[in-house]
């Protein structure tokens, strides 16, 4: 059945208003950080895929970083190994290593790849042991309460934060046409692996490459004021101001340290988007309304 004229003109609107952002991005890379329920819903999984390969066939290099906690948890859980949290971060001994490996590098970054190539792309998976993608160090975790003189330093184990990233073989990946689909697991100088939160590794990603943007999916609709209403374009010192009043706390400031430091580092743009509204990738890239909280240091 033929469409519409209405249908047919909105259709054209759409693709119309989108051709400025195409124009604007092409040749630019993009770094995607993939998770929570756009991680695990069906419509939302496979919208994601489409988003990815129109990013790519319109001419735009995405790097897709991605999670995999509620996934690692299940398989902890079903090997009856305990999960700990210390500061939201993930107790890692090396049995749980194991595990982090095996569901990260394993069983959730080949089925984003094969999501991908599946919908038309040329994804290929890496996790930060391939060519020594992420060097990392050991995190070393501090808890402080009123009463303590100093901060007490609490090992997590295998948990680690960024120290270097090898761009070369991204680089040599998105000029012979692929989409890098990166789990976030590091090495260190002595072989050792170690678990990085995916948001941390996305940001540093995007910082190395000096990226076109950041876009972080979250669970949420973006960055809320303290009336619950969405904030959309906020600079650096918006956001400072934001975490110093009070309305950004909790579990929001370490997505949003990695933003802001992306910004400080070189990347143009990061956004913090809904994942859970369909194509929330496309909306946020190429039209004018977006789906989330825009953070830049250009003048808005």
């Amino acid at each position: 059945m033929p469409l519409s004229r209405d249908a047919a003109l909105n259709i054209a609107k759409v693709l119309s208003e989108a051709l400025p952002y195409i124009q604007q991005y092409v040749g630019k890379t993009i770094v995607v950080k993939y998770g929570g329920n756009a991680m695990i819903d069906e419509e939302l999984k496979n919208a994601f895929a489409r988003d990815i390969v129109m990013m790519k066939l319109v001419g735009i290099n995405p790097i897709v970083v991605h999670g995999g906690g509620p996934q690692i948890g299940d398989l902890l859980a079903k090997l009856n190994i305990e999960s700990k949290f210390v500061g939201g971060m993930r107790v890692t001994d090396a049995a749980t290593m194991d595990v982090v490996e095996m569901v990260l590098g394993g069983q959730v970054n080949k089925d984003i790849v094969n999501l991908i190539n599946h919908n038309g792309g040329r994804a290929m998976g890496l996790t930060g042991k391939d060519a020594r993608l992420i060097v990392a160090k050991k995190l070393k975790a501090t808890h402080k309460t009123p009463e303590m003189q100093a901060p007490e330093i609490i090992d997590i184990g295998h948990v680690g934060e960024v120290k270097h990233i090898n761009v070369d073989v991204l680089n040599l990946l998105v000029a012979s046409d692929f989409i890098p689909v990166i789990a976030p697991i590091g090495v260190d100088e002595q072989g050792q692996s170690y678990n990085i939160n995916a948001d941390l590794v996305a940001g540093k990603v995007a910082e190395a490459l000096k990226c076109e943007k950041l876009i972080l999916l979250t669970n949420i609709a973006g960055l809320l004021d303290k009336q619950g209403r969405v904030m959309t374009g906020l600079s650096l010192a918006d956001v400072d101001a934001l975490i110093e009043d009070g309305t950004i706390t909790g579990g929001m400031l370490p997505k949003i340290g990695c933003a802001l430091d992306a910004v400080r580092n070189g990347v143009k743009r990061a956004h913090i988007i809904d994942g859970r509204v369909a194509h929330a990738t496309l909306l946020e890239m190429f039209t004018n309304e977006g789906v989330g909280t825009l953070i830049t240091n250009e003048h808005l």
